[in-house]
């Protein structure tokens, strides 16, 4: 049978604080929750008629979402997802999905400079030939606008972290270009290895000081998978898989047939809607990198609404292409709640909407793994089961 099974990430979407929350200073945080309030109350009839609303009911002490009330018969089964890796990045909550756990989180760096160790910075100077100025933890756009006249007329490199296990580089596409970037970054990735760093991250930009803007050029640099994951199983039993997004870095490649790598929402809605006209026998997954990177980290609690309400959009075209024999799983990887302090993730349950044509949803309660997704996706496609987790199927 030509099945399909398409699995979009909703970046940092979370639906209310995790019961471990308090071990990462984030009790009280609610993603969808504070961003409904924020604005009155969201429009999105399709996630409605799904059964997001429906979802607070099954977590503890959860709050509504304003605007999105339950429905008394949901289109798409209905649950939330409590992650049991140790962190709350991107790495680690697309792993964890793809059915890997860390017992041991990745490595985090105090946010005072110098955030890195000084042979690390020595090591990478000495690699590249340039400078490294920085070395702290910041928000990216504030960074770049403090230091970037510096590094502009020096010719160094902008290195920073952030409450995430990240090592970033940034750089003026015309003072460095960006072959040369990646470059440093592959460089970074390896010597970065032993310290267990989740993502060695490019982040050019461009523009005159107080006008500066980081661009698309972004890159991302995975630590090493540990073992093989759902998409490595799918691609041995000769079912295609395809990505959308920045996936192709998170994964490092492994497993996946076809990439397309775009760095926003429209791109990649565009791109899944190609898909889901073309291909069969295949995994469209697909990360939605918006929430996150210009509404989540920047507390934009409007614009996070409007993604989420453009987004409605795209999946009424998208459930148009969904076939009786298909499957539509919308998830998210982490919270990043834009009214919480701070300018970082927050550790949360993610919402779980699992969709098929003609089939009236039901609850699926808490999963307590986000590895869920890969052995329900190993169930739909008939192969062998995953070393973890259970099928909602």
């Amino acid at each position: 049978m030509k099945q399909r099974a398409f699995l979009i990430v909703l970046d940092s979407v979370g639906i209310g604080a995790a019961p471990d929350s308090s071990d990462y200073a984030d009790c009280g945080a609610n993603t969808l929750a504070h961003t409904a309030q924020a604005v009155n109350g969201l429009n999105v009839p399709t996630l409605k008629n799904m059964g997001l609303g429906n979802i607070p009911s099954v977590i503890p002490e959860s709050i509504p979402i304003q605007g999105v009330p339950a429905v008394d018969q949901p289109l798409a089964d209905f649950g939330a997802m409590r992650e049991v890796s140790q962190g709350k990045d991107t790495t680690t909550g697309h792993w964890e999905m793809a059915g890997l756990i860390l017992k041991k989180g990745f490595r985090v760096f105090p946010a005072n400079e110098p955030s890195f160790p000084p042979e690390l910075i020595s090591e990478f100077e000495t690699h590249t030939g340039r400078k490294v100025i920085g070395n702290k933890a910041a928000s990216g756009t504030q960074i770049i606008e403090e230091l970037g006249p510096q590094q502009m007329r020096d010719g160094c490199w902008i290195v920073y972290t952030s409450a995430d296990s990240v090592f970033q580089i940034a750089a003026h596409e015309t003072i460095i270009p960006l072959d040369e970037l990646y470059s440093a970054c592959k460089t970074a990735r390896q010597l970065c290895n032993h310290l267990m760093i989740g993502r060695v991250i490019a982040r050019p930009y461009i523009g005159k000081p107080g006008n500066f803007k980081r661009t698309e050029n972004r890159r991302d640099y995975s630590y090493p998978l540990p073992e093989p994951t759902i998409l490595d199983r799918l691609s041995q039993n000769n079912i295609n898989v395809i990505t959308v997004g920045k996936l192709d870095d998170i994964f490092m490649g492994h497993g996946i047939t076809k990439s397309i790598h775009v760095e926003n929402n429209s791109d990649a809605q565009h791109a899944v809607i190609e898909m889901a006209e073309q291909q069969t026998n295949a995994l469209i997954f697909a990360n939605l990198i918006d929430f996150d990177m210009l509404y989540g980290h920047r507390r934009d609690p409007r614009g996070y609404a409007q993604a989420l309400e453009a987004s409605d959009v795209f999946f009424a075209e998208l459930i148009n292409h969904i076939k009786p024999e298909d499957i539509l799983i919308i998830t998210a990887d982490h919270g990043n709640d834009p009214l919480f302090k701070g300018t970082d993730h927050t550790r949360e349950y993610v919402p779980l909407l699992v969709y098929r044509k003609d089939i009236q949803g039901k609850t699926l309660g808490i999963r307590q793994g986000f590895y869920d997704v890969a052995q329900s996706i190993a169930s739909f496609f008939m192969i062998d089961p995953m070393p973890r987790g259970k099928s909602f199927i």
